[in-house]
């Protein structure tokens, strides 16, 4: 967090409002995202309670699970849940434009271009906070290794058809979901609280409805008492007036509302199992309809505040223009949609519960290179995450006051002229350390020469984006007057280092994938004391 940042929190105490921390939304946001609002239910890790789910905000569907502990009922529920979210998804694998792609062409090794196929957009699922992204992993995890009917008649329990191609979908969403910048799957809470600053930690801007309450409040009025009451405040019945489906449930609600209506229906169940004629068996198929009815009554009225405030949360995004590198972000968003797209329709296996080696390693190197990507397009789009980036030496803006034409050395000498930049920051430099700015949305690279702290003066040698002639192209060179800014950080990341193939991976870690492991020498009498 920079400075910025934290003056942005007091300021926000102070005012009790939220204060911006962006001027631009880093972000992409879909024309027509798919919200959902999960329930789980308490004590049992990934049972679904029910959900809201939709790309309408007038018109969402309740997906409701009356008793979790069944598995026919949850897997009915998983099967609803499939049979909203995959035709959402499906739907961008059909639209497609040609695009490039470097490959390693497998007979003479070098990296060719090629034309393949990418979709032209992508599907976007939103959830209110990180415990929902968490959710959607663990849904994926437990789903793609079921088996139907049709796959293995004999397995005890068959999943309904489409359930495990759910569930390879939504681990993708999932994993996607952990590369920085990506947008396939988001928190609403991360989404809020990246452009927006407020006075609370960030554990409790995990409270959609709180977070909401600093951002929203209005000119005059304490966000954090809004937040308070957004948290805390009950009905005369006990329960919250702004329930966090987060997607756990509040005890209160489980113990006076949801335990006795499934209990209700329960007994009903049971009933109706019990009858023994035909009219009896009608009278207490109402009983049955009815509690079912009740628990959907209940599941809706803590799901339906969430699903309004995943909506308002949308309304303030969209009022910040789209930063210009958020477009070439959701380009790898498209590029990792189209490549899962294809794995499906080749009928390749789910994705393994443990990576090996090398996978793990391509992961953990594109996180980082992401990373670090991210925090220089967030830098270069947005003046107020540049300013942070200032105040911690790692940029400098200034006035350009000198330019000297120079030449180096060689047989044909190249432009490298010297740029005096006057500046009141102070950043990090040595001798040969290099620079970057903007250039036509291009990095034009310089290396520091002197630094006069006196008088703030820093020049530059400028050292490439100037043309191949003898005399630099129009426009390539500051100009006396221009005011630039430079930074210490690239702009664009390079790749990581070569990883060997999964076949070709090292004993230390743990050998190729199908490699077999020694059988130990066997025990004797010297081995023992």
């Amino acid at each position: 967090m920079t400075l910025i940042d934290n003056l942005a929190r007091l300021e926000a105490t102070a005012s009790g409002r939220a204060k911006p921390r962006a001027t631009v939304r880093h972000r992409h946001l879909s024309q027509r995202p798919l919200v959902l609002v999960p329930l789980t239910t308490a004590g049992e890790a990934g049972a679904p309670l029910g959900a809201l789910i939709g790309t309408e905000r007038t018109s969402p569907r309740l997906l409701v699970v009356p008793q979790p502990r069944d598995r026919d009922l949850r897997f009915a529920f998983l099967a609803q849940l499939a049979d909203v979210l995959l035709p959402y998804v499906e739907a961008y694998g059909d639209d497609v434009e040609a695009a490039e792609r470097t490959e390693t062409d497998p007979e003479t090794g070098k990296r060719v271009k090629v034309e393949v196929e990418l979709c032209a957009d992508a599907p976007q699922l939103i959830v209110p906070s990180r415990a929902g992204v968490e959710f959607v992993r663990l849904l994926g995890r437990s789903m793609r290794f079921r088996r139907t009917a049709e796959q293995d008649p004999d397995t005890p329990h068959p999943a309904p058809p489409r359930v495990p191609l759910l569930g390879r979908w939504l681990t993708h969403f999932g994993e996607r979901a952990r590369v920085p910048g990506a947008s396939l799957l988001l928190a609403m809470t991360d989404l809020l609280s990246r452009h927006w600053a407020t006075g609370q930690s960030s554990l409790e801007e995990q409270h959609l409805g709180a977070l909401l309450a600093w951002i929203e409040a209005p000119e005059g009025s304490s966000g954090a008492a809004a937040a308070l009451r957004a948290e805390l405040a009950r009905d005369a019945a006990g329960q919250l007036l702004c329930p966090p489906a987060g997607p756990a449930t509040d005890p209160a609600f489980d113990n006076d509302l949801l335990a006795p209506a499934i209990e209700a229906y329960d007994r009903a169940r049971t009933a109706l199992a019990a009858a023994e004629d035909g009219l009896e068996a009608d009278a207490r198929l109402a009983a049955l309809t009815a509690a079912e009815r009740e628990i959907r009554a209940l599941v809706d009225s803590r799901t339906r505040p969430t699903w309004d405030a995943v909506w308002r949360g949308l309304d303030a995004l969209c009022t910040l223009p789209e930063a210009a590198h958020a477009e070439d972000r959701w380009r790898g968003d498209r590029w990792s949609y189209t490549a899962h797209r294809d794995r499906v329709a080749a009928g390749e296996p789910p994705q393994p519960r443990l990576d090996d080696a090398v996978t793990a390693a391509q992961k953990l190197a594109t996180r980082e290179r992401e990373q670090a990507r991210l925090d220089a397009h967030e830098a270069l789009d947005d003046p107020l995450v540049m300013a942070g980036r200032r105040l911690r030496g790692e940029a400098f803006a200034g006035e350009v006051t000198q330019v000297v034409r120079a030449y180096g050395e060689g047989k044909s000498p190249r432009p490298r002229p010297l740029v005096t930049v006057r500046t009141a920051d102070r950043p990090h430099l040595d001798e040969g350390v290099k620079v970057y700015r903007s250039l036509d949305g291009k990095p034009q690279t310089a290396h520091f020469v002197t630094y006069d702290g006196d008088e703030g003066l820093l020049v530059l040698r400028i050292v490439d984006k100037m043309g191949r002639g003898k005399e630099p192209e129009p426009g390539s060179v500051p100009e006396v007057g221009d005011r630039l800014c430079w930074t210490l950080f690239e702009h664009e990341q390079r790749g990581g280092p070569k990883l060997p193939d999964p076949e070709d991976t090292p004993w230390t870690h743990g050998g190729p994938p199908d490699a077999t492991a020694e059988i130990p020498d066997p025990v004797t009498a010297e081995d023992t004391l």
